[in-house]
This record gives C-alpha cells, structure tokens and sequence, in this order.
C-alpha cells in the first residue's frame, strides 16, 4: 500500500521540481519512488530533482541519486523518528521554497487538518507546508487518527493520496473540503 501511495506522490513531481519531504514510513517511499527514476543517460548532466528533508534516512537513501540535488535542513535528530528538529531546520526551511510539500502524518482529520504527535516535529512540517505550492499528505492508516499537534488545516492540503481501505466517508469529506483525493 505504501509503496504504491510514494509512486502516486512522485508522479506528481517533474524535473526541476522543489520537494520538501518530511520523515515517515509512507514519504519514505515517495523519496524511494523519485530516486528509482533513470535520468536519460545522452552524456549530458541529468536534469535534477531537488530534494529538501529534515529525515537522516530518506537523506541516506538519496545522497548517492546524480539525479538529485539533496538538501538536509539541519537541526537536532529526534531518535523516535530520525527528524532533524529545532531551529537549526526551522532557519533552512525558513529561506527556501519548495514546489511540493510530502508530509507524513500521525493523524489526519477530515474536518480539521493533519497533525503530529511531536509538536517539535508539527512546527517544522508547518513550515515545510507554508514554503510549498502544494502540499500533499498520504496513508489511509492514518485517518480520523489523533495526534497532539497540529500541522496545518485541511484548507492548506491540495492533495490527499490514500489507499482503497480509507473510509468513504472520511473521503467525502476531505473532497467537500476542496481536496484533491487519490486513491490507489
């Protein structure tokens, strides 16, 4: 399920595209799904993706990609969930744009938005999700989910890419808050 919701998320991103992807197991596979596209091997430098995360493992799965330009924020490793948090990432974040925003979740409400366990964490994805054009968040496991602190509201998510065992009803009300919503 995850790996076909990363395949969806990097669909979405074209060369030369800006990406912010924060840690978790469902962006995990977003990073993985862009790292396994071939750059057209014409002799000429690849095209790149450029690749800004606060995560220590998705950075070591795509420092080695020549068709990615990575960028870590920096900032203090959280060891429940390899996030690089504080000010450190917040002051990276904070200069940069990002085209798309991938964000997994701890909890994501229909009506109020998504949300993290972490409120170090939360802050760091809220900006990440304020620096982007679009903001996408995934995983169906995680709907109607509590968590502690908020991200951001439904009214900042563009797309919510999720899987077929998501409730019909969380759905509809996710597509009624003017989301796009993917299923695969």
């Amino acid at each position: 399920m995850k790996t076909r919701i990363g395949r969806a998320a990097a669909a979405l991103v074209g060369t030369g595209d800006v990406v912010g992807i924060n840690g978790g197991t469902t962006t995990t596979e977003v990073a993985r799904a862009i790292a396994e596209r071939q750059p057209p091997d014409d002799g000429k430098a690849p095209q790149q993706i450029t690749i800004v995360t606060n995560a220590i493992n998705i950075a070591g799965e795509l420092t080695v990609r020549r068709h990615i330009k990575l960028v870590m924020t920096g900032g203090v490793s959280r060891l429940q969930s390899f996030e690089l948090t504080g000010p450190l990432a917040y002051d990276t974040l904070a200069q940069i744009d990002l085209d798309y925003a991938m964000l997994g979740v701890d909890g994501f409400d229909p009506e109020l938005g998504a949300k993290a366990a972490d409120e170090d964490e939360a802050r760091i994805n809220r900006l990440m999700a304020e620096r982007a054009r679009k903001v996408v968040v995934a995983d169906s496991s995680k709907l109607n989910a509590r968590a502690f602190a908020r991200i951001c509201p439904l009214s900042a998510v563009d797309c919510f890419i999720t899987d077929a065992d998501a409730p019909g009803d969380a759905i509809a009300k996710i597509r009624d808050g003017g989301v796009e919503v993917i299923v695969v």
